[in-house]
């Protein structure tokens, strides 16, 4: 668990389904993603592929000030032998857009990352077409590395091109020193 002054990151289980049902189903939270949950057992089964992958440590995000849950995010594609990791299907209901909860959750991620698991790249990769979270990653201090062309099959068959970013562990300290100056206003 990891928690900061307005999130608390809990380890994603299914009884975290029903809040994220509550705030889920907005169709607009999927439009460019791999995934579409639009029912209970959409949302279980997104849940349980979570839990079970091997190389992914998933999370609620709660809240603090409601104790609501705001979204979900999770470390994935863990490969700690090469010392990176990437933090990725990241989605919060629509009243949580736009609210600083994502900045404090890769604050959180990236300083467990960087200074408790000792990696030397976290990666994070977003559709083309999701030009919010290029820009957020942008935002973040994330470098844009390329785009793999033809990458990955999305839920409604479209084929989608992935754009890579990624930040360093020589770059952390820049990227917290952000981080800290955009949660402080």
């Amino acid at each position: 668990m990891l928690t900061g002054k307005t999130v608390r990151l809990e380890p994603l289980g299914l009884i975290h389904g029903p809040e994220l049902c509550a705030i889920g189903f907005e169709p607009s939270l999927w439009e460019v993603g791999l995934e579409q949950i639009t029912t209970p057992d959409e949302m279980n089964g997104y849940i349980d592929r979570a839990m079970t992958d091997p190389k992914a440590r998933a999370f609620a995000v709660r809240h603090l000030a409601t104790n609501r849950l705001a979204g979900s995010t999770r470390y994935m594609n863990m490969e700690l032998g090469h010392k990176r990791l990437e933090i990725g299907s990241t989605w919060y209901g629509l009243e949580f857009q736009r609210t600083g909860v994502n900045t404090e959750c890769k604050y959180l991620l990236l300083g467990h990352a960087f200074e408790e698991s000792g990696v030397n790249r976290v990666e994070l990769k977003t559709d083309r077409l999701n030009e919010r979270s290029q820009r957020a990653m942008l935002r973040l201090g994330a470098k844009e590395e390329g785009t793999l062309r033809r990458h990955m099959v999305t839920a409604r068959g479209r084929v989608r091109d992935t754009v890579y970013f990624s930040i360093l562990r020589e770059e952390w300290p820049e990227v917290k020193a952000r981080l800290e100056g955009m949660m402080a206003r």
